[in-house]
């Protein structure tokens, strides 16, 4: 009974949601509304004694809440600026075109655009970009709208992970203490196992086009981003494996694509504007490298590190010279630089970037205030136990579900991690049950919950004009391939535990 009343703030987000399909900012406001009175009433929440009141401790909580929000947002509005100057100069349209002409063949410019053009750019912005920029391209070199949003959706699913220069693993990170590396290598190694049906699945969608299914194409494709997307994962970090996979195995695969002779004979655009196309990305990613892979450099950035707290256990901290969202301005600043563009484009790039920036950022602090309150009012614990009875040892086997109804719901994988991580991690250690498998598990849950979130079906489609009833069609194409990595991540997880291999 305490589980339901624990879990009243939730389900008042997935009614608002689902139901009433309210946006994640208002509905979470309303969730934690709810959540107020039904710590203080329900559960005889007072704060912390040290906090010296409930007062104190709401304000604790609000201050986490707006702090954690501020550096997320440190991402988010560069990733914007920067997906906004490249749509404005027409950077991405040169990438586009590059991609396109690479092969006729529908299948293989399937996974050239869905596969590594989406994931790149979820690398990089995240944030619905990659569905809203892949979709209207498929449908430009011959795919149905309903075919090309799918196509889309599934394929850039892999990347959600770490998409925005590693943006969701920040409240992973947060709400577990895990270390970035070792929470990305496992996350990154469930997917390595995974990933293939997903490139796979892209491809045999696209036969519907024309040509038969094979194994070799999406084979190569799934290889070539997800070796490097592992190898970044565990040697940098949470920031790079996307962006960098999708990078690295897009050469390689346009290398072999252009091998077969695939090449479609259009003008191509000249190397020096392909790279003047991508500098920002090239920018970022050896800035991110060097801050990472040089000990000197990583050390002399860690040391600037702002960090507060309050009275009775509230705090957060900062390196703010080694944040991500620092490494994009300054890429983006470079690149603007080097690139000499123009200032319309930049304050015009802004002010879209802007207009965008007041609903992420109400979502934010609705999702992590009520996160933050039912951690430090012992909601989740009880959540936690409330699982923990009814499942029992089973739970490795939900864990990347919880991942992928937290996205469902919120339309964000990084919501989804501030939502549940919290809670993931009070299931764990309820069930003696290691906490790294269980947190990439949620990691995984959620960026595949992408995939049928009804926020980015909805959003995918308007950019390619369809309405209405269309995109339950859309859901109809991809649930499959949910459910299906869902189901096979859960057994993973459950048979890697089952095996020991976390003590």
């Amino acid at each position: 009974m305490a589980a339901l009343g624990a879990f009243l703030p939730i389900a008042a987000i997935l009614a608002l949601m689902l139901g009433a399909r309210w946006a994640a900012g208002p509905a979470g406001l309303v969730g934690l509304a709810i959540a107020v009175p039904v710590a203080i009433l329900g559960f005889g929440w007072r704060g912390p004694v040290e906090a010296g009141g409930l007062v104190p401790a709401l304000i604790g909580i609000g201050a986490e809440a707006s702090f954690t929000a501020l550096t997320i947002l440190w991402i988010v509005l560069p990733a914007l600026l920067l997906h906004e100057v490249q749509m404005g100069s027409g950077a991405t349209e040169t990438l586009r075109r590059a991609l396109a002409r690479l092969s006729d063949d529908p299948r293989v410019a399937a996974l050239l655009i869905a596969w590594f053009f989406a994931l790149f750019v979820e690398g990089a912005a995240g944030f619905g970009t990659p569905v809203a920029l892949a979709a209207p391209l498929l449908v430009a070199v011959g795919f149905a709208p309903v075919q090309a949003v799918s196509l889309a959706l599934i394929g850039h699913a892999v990347g959600v992970s770490f998409g925005a220069v590693g943006t969701p693993v920040l409240p992973q990170l947060a709400a577990t203490g895990l270390s970035p590396r070792a929470l990305a290598g496992m996350t990154a190694g469930l997917h390595a196992v995974l990933g293939w049906a997903m490139a796979l699945i892209v491809y045999r969608l696209a036969s519907a086009a024309g040509g038969k299914a094979g194994l070799v194409a999406p084979a190569i494709a799934a290889a070539a981003f997800l070796l490097p997307f592992v190898a970044i994962a565990v040697l940098v970090g949470p920031e790079l494996p996307t962006l960098g996979g999708a990078l690295i195995g897009g050469l390689v695969f346009a290398a072999w694509v252009r091998r077969r002779g695939d090449a479609v004979g259009q003008a191509a655009p000249s190397r020096r504007a392909l790279v003047m196309a991508a500098l920002p990305y090239l920018l970022l990613l050896a800035a991110i490298l060097a801050t990472r892979l040089l000990p000197p450099l990583r050390e002399a950035l860690a040391e600037r590190t702002v960090a507060w707290s309050l009275a009775g256990g509230f705090g957060g901290s900062i390196q703010p010279l080694s944040h991500p969202g620092t490494l994009l301005m300054l890429g983006l600043a470079l690149a603007l630089m080097l690139r000499g563009e123009r200032l319309a484009v930049v304050t015009d790039a802004a002010g879209r970037a802007g207009r965008r920036v007041p609903a992420v950022l109400l979502a934010l602090l609705a999702m992590l205030g009520l996160a933050r309150l039912m951690v430090h009012a012992g909601l989740v614990d009880v959540l936690a136990d409330g699982a923990a009875a009814l499942v029992g040892p089973a739970w490795p086997l939900l864990a990347p579900g919880a991942g992928v109804l937290g996205t469902f719901v919120t339309g964000s994988a990084t919501a989804s991690n501030i939502l549940l991580s919290d809670f993931q991690r009070a299931t764990a250690e309820a069930l003696g049950l290691p906490l790294l498998p269980l947190t990439a598990a949620q990691g995984v849950g959620a960026a595949i919950g992408n995939i049928i979130c009804p926020h980015n079906i909805v959003a995918g489609a308007a950019t390619v004009g369809l309405v209405g009833r269309d995109t339950a069609r859309v859901l109809r194409m991809t649930m499959p391939a949910a459910l299906l990595y869902t189901a096979l991540a859960g057994a993973l997880v459950a048979a890697l535990i089952a095996l020991g291999r976390f003590g």
